[in-house]
């Protein structure tokens, strides 16, 4: 067997998870590199080096080679996507600009949203400038109102050229039912401007929504030159250094597929990195049997939650991003700028900890590469949390003087505190917002958390997850074996998945059944879609075995939101569209109290999705493991900052199916530490995975 390989790039590390029949699992770790690429090529030459093989006899041998990366999502967070205009119908160039009349608060939560300092924190994804008018107009039903005028068209194609230019979005009105204008902009600009990446807003986003279809549209555009850049430059390295797979990119949805794929739709994998997270839980959730988790990942950067319900992980419809709502098919992953690198700065008389981070370059203090600002990680080394000789396994040495120093000018003397009071601090403010986060991903959604297992992932999860059980009112916790690598072992885990949506206006009236017009429309729409799905899964190599998920938007009549509801597999008949009616009737209740719905509104149906899937599995892998070795002890602060707890410390790579630990101990893993408070327990499971017990 050959080895499968997941890797994630991350704001400060990155990832590489690899598993081989006979060898087992390993994990590594390595700082990301300004260009990305460099982190993940480091990475394999570790993993490499780690088996005795040269780079390119690991490359021949690998048989998955799954990859996650927040690279999109942070070049629209930081501007430093490609430079993109917009062509749009005569009368629509405010689009971005409106946006649904919230757009200066798009992504806020109940409460920012009062706090108009963080309003306008983002421009529109495309500068007014770049917004351009085309003279030609579709109505509601297709019909073409007026005929697209070339002449005006190629002269704004034009100008384009001298506006260095890199891509195009093109979003014209009501293109959904009628894309005849699209594509011919498509094929002008192709002619005119043959090396600029071109989004059409019926193939990227075809669904009803001016501003979502065009916003969601221009961050495509945006990403699509970074994407093809680094994607292709990725690939290329590794076929040349033998590797015969194409590399699976994670998409928001969950599933992987080939780059080639996914050239036209980067947008597809904005949250790639946070939805491998959670695929990753969900495979190890059923392994060990457990189908309602709390997935955590504490990075360097963020804390990232999302949430498994009866083994399937909450989906959103759309995902926002830099004050833009995009609509892209997303599992529901909330985050929030808290991390091992989150900068602990003192406000007036407060002490803030995050949403700024030191990220991995100058990062944290104690990484001596010039960071003064005090940070989570520098807590935790004063704290006695982490061994300033064995981080991410002994690969990089920390100064904890400089961390001492760092909270000592930075937090403790503005404050009048000791430098271990300021550091505790820190680890306290952290994890009450950490804490603040789940609750509002399960209490302020109707889930009791006691219900879940939480899952303790990313290099900082498993040493914050006994605060959080005990915040949450849990007695117990998880931290996976690969915990510090948990999105990079989701992305090389996960099945082959594609999504694909269809506009399909039917509106029915109260007490009044579907016609056969009504009907076949629905059913050409999911047959289009599905058409689509069997052929690009069948390009990512799933040709026989493929399993298919058929969804309708629905709504009552009058309203501006919508459920996704499953549908049948079969015919679509008059008893689908009344089962389907039937569930959404169902499903609103549920969601809005007993009595909420209200049939004699009648019903909308407004798109059909289609998501289609086939199993790529690993190799069936039972962790072998090694047998924990004791370190001594050392003084580290639990509750108390004026008590510090002499802690047995022991390491491990990959700890053995059966071992048992008492707490209070910590458990060093390269690239993780598991913190067992006093009076808790953690057994090993077959997979290796640590099971913790709180006192009770």
């Amino acid at each position: 067997m050959g080895f499968f390989v997941g890797t994630d790039v991350g704001g400060t590390f990155t990832d590489l998870w690899i598993a081989e029949e006979s060898a087992g699992v390993r994990v590594f770790k390595t700082p990301t590199t300004s260009d990305v690429l460099g982190g993940v090529i480091e990475g394999l030459r570790m993993a490499a080096a780690d088996c005795g093989l040269s780079f390119e006899e690991f490359c021949t041998r690998i048989e998955r080679f799954g990859h996650g990366t927040t690279v999109g999502l942070n070049a629209l967070l930081t501007g430093n996507a490609a430079r993109t205009a917009v062509l749009t119908t005569r009368g629509f160039a405010d689009t971005l600009e409106i946006g649904r009349m919230r757009r200066q608060t798009s992504g806020l939560n109940e409460i920012e949203v009062t706090d108009s300092y963080l309003r306008n924190r983002h421009p529109p994804l495309v500068p007014r400038r770049l917004i351009f008018e085309i003279d030609e107009r579709i109505d509601a039903n297709g019909a073409v109102i007026r005929p697209l005028d070339e002449a005006q068209a190629r002269a704004v194609i034009a100008g384009l050229a001298y506006g260095d230019v890199e891509a195009v979005a093109v979003c014209t009105l009501f293109s959904t039912v009628n894309p005849v204008h699209e594509k011919r902009l498509r094929d002008l600009l192709a002619q005119m401007l043959p090396g600029v990446f071109v989004s059409l807003s019926h193939e990227i986003s075809p669904n009803v929504g001016e501003y979502a279809r065009m916003s969601t549209t221009a961050a495509n555009a945006a990403l699509g030159p970074l994407a093809g850049r680094y994607l292709a430059k990725l690939e290329q390295t590794l076929t040349q250094a033998g590797m015969t797979v194409p590399v699976l990119m994670m998409t928001c949805a969950g599933g992987v597929l080939p780059t080639s794929v996914l050239d036209a739709r980067p947008a597809y994998a904005l949250f790639s990195g946070p939805a491998a997270g959670v695929m990753g839980s969900q495979a190890m959730g059923a392994q060990i049997g457990l189908r309602n988790v709390l997935t955590t990942d504490i990075g360097g950067t963020s804390f990232d939650v999302g949430v498994i319900v009866e083994g399937q992980p909450i989906m959103r419809a759309d995902i926002s991003v830099a004050g833009a709502d995009i609509r892209v098919h997303s599992i529901d992953v909330d985050s929030i700028g808290a991390g091992g690198g989150s900068i602990a700065r003192v406000v007036g008389s407060s002490l803030q900890v995050g949403p700024q981070s030191a990220g991995a370059n100058p990062g944290p203090a104690c990484y001596g590469r010039g960071g003064v600002e005090p940070t989570a990680t520098d807590a935790d080394l004063v704290l006695g949390v982490l061994d300033a000789n064995y981080f991410i396994g002994g690969r990089m040495a920390l100064d904890v003087e400089a961390a001492r120093r760092a909270i000592d000018e930075k937090v403790a003397k503005p404050l009048g505190l000791s430098t271990i009071e300021a550091a505790w601090g820190i680890r306290k403010i952290l994890d009450s917002r950490m804490a603040d986060l789940l609750r509002r991903m399960t209490v302020e959604r109707g889930y009791d958390p006691r219900d879940f297992a939480l899952f303790a992932n990313g290099g900082a999860g498993p040493s914050h997850a006994w605060v959080l059980a005990a915040e949450l009112g849990l007695t117990s916790f998880v931290v996976p074996a690969a915990a510090t690598a948990q999105s990079a072992f989701g992305a090389a885990n996960a099945d082959v998945s594609f999504s694909t949506e269809r506009p399909c206006y039917v509106r029915l009236q109260a007490r009044r059944a579907a016609n056969d017009d009504e009907i076949s429309r629905i059913a050409r729409a999911l047959e289009d879609a599905g058409a689509e799905v069997r052929a690009n899964l069948a390009r990512a190599g799933i040709a026989s075995g493929q399993k298919m998920e058929r969804y309708a938007s629905i709504r009552f009549r009058g309203q501006t939101h919508h459920l996704d509801v499953p549908l049948a597999e079969g015919e679509f008949t008059q008893a689908a569209v009344a089962q389907a009616i039937a569930t959404f009737q169902t499903n609103y209740d549920t969601l809005f109290g007993r009595g909420a719905a209200f049939a004699g509104a009648g019903h909308e149906f407004l798109s059909i999705r289609i998501t289609g899937s086939g199993a790529l599995p690993p190799p069936p892998l039972r962790a072998s493991g090694d047998t924990p070795v004791e370190h001594g002890v050392r003084a580290v602060i639990f509750d108390d900052p004026a008590s510090p707890v002499e802690t047995r410390i022991w390491r491990t790579r990959f700890p053995a199916p059966g071992a048992r630990f008492e707490g209070p101990c910590i458990i060093e893993y390269p690239g993780q530490s598991a913190v067992l408070p006093p009076g808790a327990s953690g057994d090993v499971d077959a997979f290796g995975n640590l099971h913790v017990r709180l006192a009770p």
